[in-house]
Formats: C-alpha cells, sequence, structure tokens
C-alpha cells in the first residue's frame, strides 16, 4: 500500500451489535487500501477487538457504546431495546462529538458509517452501509422503518450490501418502491472465499451476537452436540486476548477464529450450524455452503430473513428453544444458498470521497 501523504483518510465505523457489522466491513477494508486510501477504524467492544486484531497495523479509535442489551426471554428484546434507548441516544450524541473533532485532529477527508447513527459530518463525504431499509419491529415496522430512512437521508449515499433485482438475499429488508436518498446495491459483502479442501468437519457450528442469547445458545448446543455422529468445530464467538482450543471426543472448541482460521474451517466443514445473521447468510452465499439456521428469539430481522430462505426452499430453521440436533436431518431437503457473484467496481464506488 502507497501512504503517500495525499492519499485520502478515509474513517470506517461499523456498530457494535454481534460480528456481523464489523467483519463486512473487512472486505471494505481492504479495497480502500488496494485502492490507496488510508482506513482508520473506529467502534467499541468486540467488534472494536475483532478488527485489532485483523489490522493491528491501522490506526483504531474507540466510540461510545450502544449499550445494546438482549433480554433473556425473546418476546420482550423490543421492550429491552426501548429501556436502552436514553443510553444510546447519549452515545450517538457522544460519538458526533468525537467525530467532529477526529476530522480535524486525523485530517479525515470521508466516512463509512455501518449503522452508527451519530458517525457522520457534513463536512466530509459520508456513507451509510445498512441492509436494513426497512427495520423490522413488529406492528411498529413503518414507525422504525421510517425513522431510519430519514436518518440515512442526510448521508450522501447508501451503501446496500445486495443486489438490487431478484434474486436476492435481503428481500423487504433491503428493498422499498422508491426511496428519496442515493441508494447503491453493492452486491453481497463477504471477507471469506470458497476454496476447494479436503472435508475435516461434518458439522460446524458457529456462534455469534450480543449476550445473554450468545451464551444461551452456545449452552444448549453444547449439550445438542453430543449425540452427533460424526467431527464437530465449534466456534463460539467470544473474542479474547488468547485463541484457546479445546478437544472433548468428537467436538473441536475455539473460543474465536481470525479470517484466514474461519475461511479455511469454513471450507473444510460439510455443513454449518449458526444464526440467521445476514452477514453470516452472505459468507453461506459466498461459500456455497449447506446450512441450519437458529434464528436470535425476539430479532425480527433474522426471524424474518429464516423465514425468506426456508419459503424459497434454500435454507431450514428451527426456534431456539426448539432445536434438536435431529433437525439437521432436514438440511438435505433444502438447496442451500446461491453463490451471487457479482464484480464490484471500487474505484467507482469510493469516487464519493473524491
Amino acid at each position: 500500500m502507497n501512504l503517500n501523504t495525499n492519499n485520502k483518510t478515509i474513517l470506517i465505523a461499523p456498530l457494535n451489535w454481534g460480528l456481523g457489522h464489523a467483519t463486512r466491513c473487512i472486505p471494505i477494508i481492504k479495497a480502500l487500501q488496494d485502492n490507496n486510501y488510508i482506513p482508520i477504524i473506529a467502534s467499541d467492544g468486540i467488534a472494536l477487538e475483532l478488527l485489532r486484531k485483523e489490522f493491528p497495523y491501522l490506526k483504531i479509535l474507540e466510540l461510545p457504546s450502544y449499550e445494546i442489551e438482549y433480554s433473556k426471554n425473546g418476546k420482550n428484546f423490543k421492550w429491552k431495546l426501548l429501556q436502552n434507548c436514553p443510553k444510546m441516544i447519549e452515545a450517538i450524541w457522544a460519538e458526533k462529538k468525537l467525530v467532529k473533532k477526529w476530522i480535524k485532529k486525523y485530517s479525515i477527508d470521508g466516512i463509512l458509517s455501518d449503522n452508527r447513527l451519530g458517525v457522520f459530518s457534513k463536512k466530509v463525504p459520508s456513507v451509510f452501509m445498512t441492509h436494513q431499509l426497512n427495520v423490522m419491529t413488529g406492528n411498529t415496522t413503518w414507525i422504525t422503518s421510517r425513522l431510519h430512512q430519514h436518518i440515512i437521508k442526510k448521508y450522501a449515499e447508501c451503501w446496500i450490501p445486495d443486489l438490487e433485482e431478484t434474486p436476492n438475499l435481503t428481500g423487504k429488508l433491503g428493498h422499498i418502491k422508491k426511496a428519496d436518498f442515493v441508494t447503491k446495491y453493492i452486491g453481497p459483502l463477504s471477507r471469506l472465499h470458497k476454496r476447494e479442501t479436503p472435508k475435516k468437519y461434518d458439522l460446524m457450528v458457529i456462534l455469534s451476537g450480543p449476550e445473554p442469547q450468545r451464551g444461551m445458545l452456545e449452552d444448549k448446543l453444547k449439550i445438542e452436540v453430543l449425540k452427533y455422529n460424526g467431527n464437530v468445530v465449534f466456534i463460539k464467538g467470544t473474542i479474547e486476548k488468547d485463541q484457546i482450543k479445546e478437544q472433548i471426543e468428537n467436538i473441536t472448541y475455539y473460543n474465536f477464529m481470525n479470517t484466514r482460521q474461519l475461511e479455511q474451517t469454513f471450507n473444510e466443514s460439510d455443513t454449518v450450524l449458526c444464526r440467521s445473521g445476514y452477514t453470516t447468510i452472505m459468507d453461506l452465499a459466498k461459500l456455497n455452503k449447506k446450512a441450519f439456521f437458529i434464528p436470535t428469539p425476539g430479532q425480527y430481522e433474522q426471524e424474518y430473513l429464516a423465514k425468506k430462505l426456508k419459503k424459497e426452499g434454500l435454507v431450514p430453521y428451527a426456534e431456539q428453544n426448539d432445536f434438536r440436533i435431529e433437525n439437521l436431518e432436514e438440511i438435505d431437503l433444502y438447496k442451500g444458498l446461491p453463490q451471487l457473484d457479482t464484480a464490484l467496481d471500487w474505484k467507482a464506488l469510493f469516487s464519493v470521497f473524491e
């Protein structure tokens, strides 16, 4: 990478909600470097830690936490978010102030916010990235969607990591009849690549998402996989200082994996058991993998995506409380996610920053 001082500095800030927003920013950060931009990464919590491990040589800045919490009971998810609203609004105001300061301090020339509502400036081109033009919240979907679209409107562009036409992955989440802001469908984003490797694992379990639901699913699946006949790799999705590997009979446990290890393990695995988070869906599509989904209880977006993909005959799913290891037998009845190959012209996409 050419670090010429004339090169433009771009602040890239993913939301810390599980690991999905951070991981889908990885190919963008790499593309910025390939096109001679200087990325600065800003986030908080495990999203920040993951990106720090991936890019130890880049400048990393910490943003205030939105303190997003899940309830133990999925039915209370929306009300838990409402309770958190004052803390979230406070964090958004705080990040607005920080971004204003950082633009001067680090000579920032452009901004890419992945669902961070306060990472914006009128002084430099600011882009918002989301796969949710419609924000699903049950009977309040129309309000949350309208509010979200109102926020997006202030940005120069909105990038949607999906295809504009059908078939696509997001359905009505990422498609609205008429947007009154600039939308660019940039195709599914994944940091992973499909490779021909010998099969090592019959099942790959990969967890992510905020607590306590991540931990609750881990506890449940640890019991269920004991009944599984075959080699299992179980990635807990907890980002810690050191990687920990543990072998218990036919199951290999990891607390986390870096991108290189994750790519290798996905390619070495026959089937995948995971949440129906959108970033995971993009990874599975890129790798052309068969999977089984357990959506996060009460998270309408994941429930919608799981239902959509099951209806299309691509991937089966079960609710968390109902899942049993025998459900994995259903995978063979489904086609698996299609590879939606799209050639992205990064130079043209980044022209918004010029």
